[in-house]
């Protein structure tokens, strides 16, 4: 196999699907990345058996043929060469001789043989939207997925495709955040696949703001977006989502509405005193103030008001403060309305501006 790139038409595709590489070495092969050069392409392929990234470059190779390199350390190589330098990559056997300039490496290859690669897809969907589309609906859900917790569906997020709308879940157990939006999509049922953290990462990191369009697929096992010339693949977490619809409250009576960001930095103020393991705040609004209280073990205490719209009784309520700080943080809507039952019930937080999207946060013992 024999090539010649210029730096930047190498170095950006490998910068996008370095992250699905295995840093953990489980297998050699899955450091290296796989290189096919065919007639008119060269493709670059990653995978950590759990995800895959393949981007395409529409060049022609001087001689076809496949091999693995090692992944970072020509990606390393890529970014110490000079801006817009011309690359000679020519694969013998198992050596690769990369030349640039005045530099030459020599790098060890392994059998593209040797290279994993997920199953194909059953394909259940199909359908287009914007990136922006889809990546606002992972940013303002993905916070709340679960972190390494035992019931392992929670550490991913849920995708539910009905027809002409996709919404996307997150909960930990202790918060929930749900958000829907319009797609071009006709299901004569509903299809829910929970794809896991680290896919979540690695596909927002391949969307931008734009409205070009990402191409998603839905299998049975497996999730495959296509955003340009990058095609990415996850599989699924294989159990049962919680009844999210069973966990957002729909009778309460006693609302809140304040300005987001005053509230957001309110919090901010009194969280400085919280307790550092706990993190427990406890609000008190009775009229139009709402007091923000907060203390630790070692005495020291925080008081922090600000103005309100309420209307209900008086109420005191304890809750988790960075919960309330990363449902303030996930927009630009200038108010925020929390609704309530009593002071023992979830609080839901939405936005006026926004109303596709839906936060649930449980109460704490203060």
């Amino acid at each position: 196999m024999k090539f010649q790139i210029q730096r930047e038409d190498l170095l950006i595709p490998l910068q996008k699907i370095i992250g699905a590489v295995e840093k953990r070495q489980t297998m050699p092969a899955l450091s290296n990345i796989l290189v096919k050069a065919d007639n008119d392409t060269i493709s670059l392929t990653a995978t950590d058996l759990e995800i895959e990234l393949v981007t395409t470059l529409n060049m022609v190779a001087d001689e076809v043929g496949e091999t693995t390199l090692p992944a970072r350390k020509l990606l390393e190589i890529c970014k110490a060469l000079p801006e817009e330098s011309n690359i000679s990559i020519v694969v013998d056997t198992n050596k690769a001789m990369i030349k640039s300039g005045r530099s030459r490496f020599s790098l060890s290859t392994l059998p593209a043989e040797d290279f994993p690669s997920l199953d194909s897809i059953n394909t259940v969907a199909e359908f287009e939207l914007p990136q922006s589309t889809l990546k606002e609906l992972i940013d303002k859900t993905s916070f709340a997925m679960a972190l390494q917790d035992v019931r392992y569906y929670l550490n991913g997020l849920l995708l539910e495709v009905s027809s002409g709308l996709l919404r996307a879940v997150a909960t930990d157990g202790h918060r929930l955040a749900y958000c829907e939006k319009q797609a071009d999509c006709e299901m004569t049922e509903i299809k829910q696949v929970i794809v896991p953290r680290k896919g979540i990462q690695e596909l927002v990191r391949l969307l931008d703001n734009s409205s070009e369009p990402v191409k998603m697929i839905l299998g049975s096992n497996h999730l495959r977006v296509e955003v340009g010339d990058i095609r990415f693949t996850s599989k699924l977490i294989d159990g049962r989502f919680p009844d999210y619809n069973r966990v957002i409250p729909e009778d309460g009576k006693n609302i809140i509405i304040a300005d987001r960001e005053n509230l957001r930095q309110a919090l901010v103020r009194a969280s400085i005193l919280s307790n550092e393991k706990y993190r427990g705040i406890r609000l008190v609004v009775d009229g139009d103030v709402l007091q923000l209280q907060a203390h630790n073990p070692d005495q020291e205490e925080a008081d922090v008001e600000v103005e309100v719209n309420y209307k209900g009784d008086a109420l005191e309520i304890g809750f988790n403060v960075n919960y309330m700080l990363d449902v303030l943080s996930v927009t630009d809507a200038s108010t925020v309305q929390g609704t309530l039952r009593d002071s023992n019930s979830s609080c839901l937080m939405t936005y006026p501006d926004h109303p596709d999207c839906k936060y649930v946060i449980m109460p704490m013992r203060l």
